[in-house]
């Protein structure tokens, strides 16, 4: 266990408070950062175990990416003013963690200007240096420009890649509909698009879309079908409305609008390269097409790609859910409302292991929670063992859980079954997820009855027994409807490997067959070192045959010298 867990549980709550509004302000990745406490005592030690656990680096000495201040605010200027500047194009957060009074001075660090709602810029004091406070909510911001900029200042991979297609010239006068989340890190990609020589088309769900993100891509010139109020049907419409724009190249999220296209629009599939499809409950149904052979286009399957799954599904999802449906949680006024808070000390129980399930039982973890998994794969279930999780089939694992995490993406992974076993009160959520994760559908037919307590947060009657459980977000994708998705840095490498799959659709699409196809693995590796670049780090080479090529390289020569040389 992680040495959070022997923290005092009222100082663990506060320190993974902090690191929620942190993130909730900043839309910043935890995992991977450099980090430094300034500050004594147990509130320090305590938070630092909390980022450690979550995968953050912690750097006693040089540079780091965010310096969390928890003591005496003299103390935290000098230690900004000791950083210094940092180096063009990157960034230092300075969090203002102080647990009962403020632990920074922003009147010591000049004028300051908002980069977005509740994070600071001092420009005055150096380029890119940041200030948050956790100990107030962001203001919300009925604009979405200067989100949309801060989410550009940290997507330098995706910028790296759309700058290459442009100076290529690839992309010009090419059709491309982005049809996913719309919020300010897809609107970046829509630009970066947009500025390589696409003709952009964007469409987004209802309930996936930020209506002032929404205005700022119309008012840079792109044509966008979207609005957050709009009925079933008139989502629908608006999906083809898209679609008679005649994209070339579809970028999806849950395919969704690529079997809308097979479905209503299969007179448009003559015309297209092809598309590209970022999640595994998206790729399900495209590779049952491809069987069936109803499939008639190539697809590109973003989310298979190692520099999306490792990275997007364990640590972005297991980030932004877990911390969304925290933030939810505590939007509840008293006890009365959920009798069963999942807090620090309390059991969490994670049904599915895959990368998803991964980062949602480590953050949990992280945040003070006995974690219990289940899964139906026996070897994750093994895998979930090794990595110190108690493992047990579902309906023992949810039966004393305070918090029940679907990580499927499985239909009626909650069946009602599962409900019926659940704690009196346990609050249960979908990570991402798909439609019907949690069986409300069946809930329902059986007689469930729904009651908001708060903001996307409702009791739910469990049918044939005296008891309720809080249902989160309608079962639905929680870290898209209540937060903000997944954190910046993680979407820079999704959507970098979207635009190589966009690459790959311009320079072989009209040889790819019908079908699914992986991404090119040497893209994967170039995405993976331009990010390593970008934190500082290098690593080696592979080892390949030796120079000439010669039929006895290192990489080629099978003979063994377990017994002496080889004649």
């Amino acid at each position: 266990m992680p040495p959070a867990h022997d923290a005092d549980p009222d100082v663990l709550a506060w320190a993974g408070a902090a690191v929620r509004r942190y993130a909730a302000a900043t839309n910043l990745l935890v995992a991977g950062r450099r980090f430094r406490v300034v500050g004594p005592g147990p509130d320090a030690s305590t938070l630092r175990a909390v980022l450690t656990a979550m995968g953050a680096r912690h750097a006693p000495e040089g540079p780091v990416d965010q310096l969390w201040c928890t003591g005496d605010p003299a103390e935290s200027t000098a230690a900004v003013d000791a950083h210094g500047a940092p180096p063009r194009g990157r960034t230092l957060v300075v969090i203002d963690a102080g647990r009962h009074v403020p632990a920074v001075d922003e009147d010591a660090f000049g004028p300051v200007v908002v980069a977005r709602p509740g994070v600071l810029a001092v420009p005055h004091h150096a380029d890119g240096v940041f200030l948050v406070s956790t100990g107030r909510e962001p203001e919300r911001d009925a604009f979405a420009a200067e989100p949309i900029r801060w989410a550009g200042r940290h997507m330098p991979v995706s910028r790296a890649i759309a700058a290459q297609l442009r100076a290529d010239r690839a992309l010009a006068g090419v059709r491309v509909g982005v049809a996913m989340v719309l919020e300010p890190k897809t609107a970046v990609l829509s630009l970066l698009l947009q500025d390589a020589g696409a003709d952009v088309v964007v469409y987004a769900h209802a309930d996936e879309t930020d209506d002032a993100v929404a205005a700022a891509l119309r008012d840079a010139g792109l044509v966008v079908f979207a609005s957050s109020t709009v009925d079933l049907a008139g989502q629908r419409r608006l999906a083809l409305e898209m679609l008679d724009r005649e994209p070339q190249i579809l970028l999806d999220d849950g395919a969704h609008v690529i079997r809308l296209l097979h479905e209503a629009r299969p007179e448009l599939l003559p015309g297209m390269v092809g598309a590209a499809e970022e999640t595994t409950s998206g790729l399900r149904p495209l590779r049952s097409m491809a069987e069936q052979g109803a499939l008639r286009l190539p697809v590109v399957a973003v989310n298979d790609a190692r520099a999306k799954t490792l990275f997007d599904n364990r640590y972005g999802t297991g980030q932004s859910t877990v911390f969304a449906v925290f933030d939810l949680l505590d939007a509840v006024t008293g006890r009365d409302a959920v009798a069963r808070l999942p807090a620090a000390g309390g059991t969490a129980a994670v049904i599915g292991y895959g990368p998803v399930g991964e980062g949602v039982a480590q953050v949990l973890t992280a945040l003070g929670l006995r974690v219990v998994v289940a899964e139906t794969d026996p070897v994750r279930a093994l895998q979930a063992v090794f990595a110190g999780y108690d493992v047990a089939p579902v309906r023992t694992a949810v039966a004393g859980a305070d918090l029940v995490m679907s990580a499927t993406g499985v239909r009626d992974t909650v069946s009602l079954d599962v409900l019926r076993a659940c704690a009196p009160d346990a609050v249960v959520a979908v990570a991402g997820g798909i439609d019907q994760e949690v069986a409300t559908d069946d809930a329902h037919a059986a007689g469930s009855v729904r009651t908001t307590i708060a903001p996307r947060l409702e009791r739910m009657t469990v049918p044939g027994t005296l008891r309720a459980v809080v249902l989160v977000d309608g079962g639905g994708c929680v870290n898209v409807t209540a937060a903000e998705g997944n954190p910046i840095e993680i979407m820079d490498l999704s959507f970098a490997v979207q635009l190589a799959a966009v690459r790959m659709l311009l320079e072989h699409g009209a040889e790819l067959p019908v079908g699914v196809h992986p991404i090119d693995p040497a893209a994967d590796a170039r995405i993976a070192a331009a990010a390593l670049a970008e934190l500082g780090l290098a690593v080696d080479s592979p080892r390949g045959p030796d120079p000439d090529g010669g039929a006895q390289g290192r990489a080629s020569d099978v003979r063994t010298t377990r017994f002496g040389a080889p004649p």
